[in-house]
């Protein structure tokens, strides 16, 4: 936490796609945070996919770049596609990227994970593979509340607002308690 209490949150979203159900519910999820948190939004777009070859011989710029951001968090919010009931594989190579060592920096992180999909899932089966993911990694998710953003194509409108409002009240929800769980994990780091 920074000196004035605000807890600092890294959005990742796992969708390069320029109208992205799940950068919309990422920037509903900043608009709906609760005053102290502060959250930017991670650019997974240049991360090359991920080749051991290529790290052998240092981290790409765009690499460094997020694993920086992820060490100054505080937080992590994850916003979690669902392609063939799974996880993005843009999402998957910033993890492995980012997660290399030296200094694997998720580890000890408390994060959340919001998800919106075109099926009546949401992205369940996703967000289930990201937080085996997060527990092989250390990371600390957040288990309450669940968002899961089914059928997406009628929660959005056409700017990319969300207009759902119980899906809109998970994500303050949401937003609330990873600021508690942010200030709790955060104590025993």
């Amino acid at each position: 936490m920074s000196d004035a209490g605000t807890i600092s949150v890294l959005g990742i979203c796992g969708s390069l796609r320029q109208g992205s159900y799940n950068m919309a519910a990422l920037r509903a999820a900043i608009a709906l945070k609760p005053a102290g948190i502060n959250v930017t939004v991670a650019d997974i777009s240049q991360i090359p996919l991920y080749n051991e070859d290529v790290r052998a011989q240092g981290f790409p710029a765009a690499v460094e770049t997020l694993r920086r951001q992820i060490t100054a968090a505080d937080a992590l919010l994850f916003a979690c596609p669902e392609y063939n009931y799974s996880m993005t594989g843009v999402l998957k190579n910033a993890i492995d990227w980012a997660s290399r060592p030296p200094d694997q920096p998720f580890a000890g992180k408390p994060c959340a994970i919001i998800g919106a999909a075109a099926g009546m899932a949401g992205s369940a089966r996703a967000q289930y593979d990201l937080r085996r993911s997060c527990v092989f990694l250390d990371m600390h998710p957040l288990n309450k509340p669940e968002v899961l953003i089914g059928q997406a194509q009628t929660k959005f409108d056409a700017d990319g607002n969300l207009t759902d409002e119980a899906a809109k009240g998970f994500i303050r929800d949401l937003m609330a308690n990873l600021a508690g769980w942010a200030k709790q994990v955060g104590k025993k780091s």
